[in-house]
C-alpha cells in the first residue's frame, strides 16, 4: 500500500496536467449523506423527474419539500481534507482542476477555483423561464414558511435548484469542457465516485483511453477498477492526506 502511495506521488509531482474527478464519497466525511446510501434522501423518498416538475404543481411541491430537506445538510457541511488537499494541489500548479459529480459547492469553499459542475449547484436557485438566479437560503426560508412554491421574482416563472434532475439533459458545454480536460491530462484522479452514472462516470475512461494514469480511490470496487493503473479501497480523506504527505 506505501509503495501505491508513493507511486502517486511521484505521479503528481511529475505532473502539469492531472485532473480530479469527484463523486459523492469526497462529500461524506463532510456529513452530506450519499443520495442513495441508507440515511439518504432517496431511501426515503423518490426522485421527481424533470417533466414530472414541469407538468405537475404536486411534483413541484414533492421537489421543494426533498430539496429543503437536504439543504440542511449542505448548509451545515464544511469542506473535509479531501477538498482542501484538491485546492492546494491545484493553487501549486500541480492540478488543472476538478469535475465532480457533487452539487453541494464544497470544492469552492475550500479554495478550488477550477471546478466543472456538471450536475449544477444546490447553491443557487434558477429560473426556467428567464434563467436569472437567486441565492438559495431565502428560497428555502420562504418555503419552508409559506410551503408554497417559490416563482420567479424577476419574471414570475417556474423556479427550481440549478442542479440537473432525473430526465434533464446535463449541460452541453460542461460535458464539452470536461472531455477536453480528459483528453488533455496526464494524470486522473477518481476520487469517492462508484463510476456508474452515466455520462460522467465515462470522463475517467476517456482519460484513460487518451493515454492517462488514472488513479481511482473509493471505498468500494468500480466498474473501471480493471483498467486503473492504482486502485484504493480505503477512507478518502486518509488516502488523501497520505499522498500530500509523500508530495511534501
Amino acid at each position: 500500500m506505501d509503495s501505491n502511495f508513493q507511486k502517486i506521488a511521484q505521479w503528481l509531482a511529475e505532473s502539469t496536467a492531472a485532473v480530479a474527478f469527484t463523486g459523492a464519497g469526497i462529500s461524506t466525511e463532510s456529513g452530506i449523506p450519499d443520495f442513495r446510501s441508507p440515511g439518504g434522501i432517496w431511501s426515503k423518498s423518490q426522485p421527481v423527474y424533470f417533466d414530472e416538475f414541469l407538468r405537475s404543481a404536486e411534483a413541484r411541491q414533492e421537489y421543494w419539500r426533498q430539496k429543503a430537506i437536504a439543504h440542511r445538510d449542505f448548509a451545515a457541511a464544511e469542506p473535509n481534507i479531501a477538498h482542501q488537499t484538491l485546492a492546494r494541489w491545484e493553487t501549486s500548479g500541480r492540478l488543472r482542476g476538478v469535475i465532480t459529480q457533487n452539487i453541494d459547492g464544497l470544492h469552492q469553499l475550500a479554495g478550488s477555483h477550477n471546478v466543472l459542475e456538471m450536475h449544477g449547484t444546490a447553491r443557487e436557485i434558477g429560473c426556467l423561464d428567464c434563467l436569472a438566479r437567486e441565492p438559495v437560503d431565502a428560497m428555502v426560508e420562504q418555503y419552508e414558511k409559506t410551503q408554497q412554491v417559490p416563482t420567479c421574482p424577476q419574471c414570475g416563472g417556474l423556479m427550481k435548484h440549478a442542479t440537473i434532475s432525473f430526465g434533464q439533459a446535463l449541460p452541453e458545454e460542461v460535458l464539452q469542457e470536461s472531455a477536453e480536460w480528459s483528453q488533455r491530462c496526464s494524470l486522473m484522479f477518481a476520487l469517492g465516485s462508484s463510476l456508474v452514472v452515466h455520462p460522467a462516470a465515462g470522463i475517467p475512461q476517456l482519460a484513460k483511453q487518451a493515454g492517462a494514469r488514472l488513479v481511482i480511490i473509493n471505498r468500494d470496487p468500480t466498474p473501471l477498477d480493471d483498467i486503473a493503473d492504482i486502485v484504493i479501497q480505503s477512507a478518502l480523506g486518509e488516502a488523501m492526506l497520505r499522498i500530500d504527505e509523500l508530495l511534501d
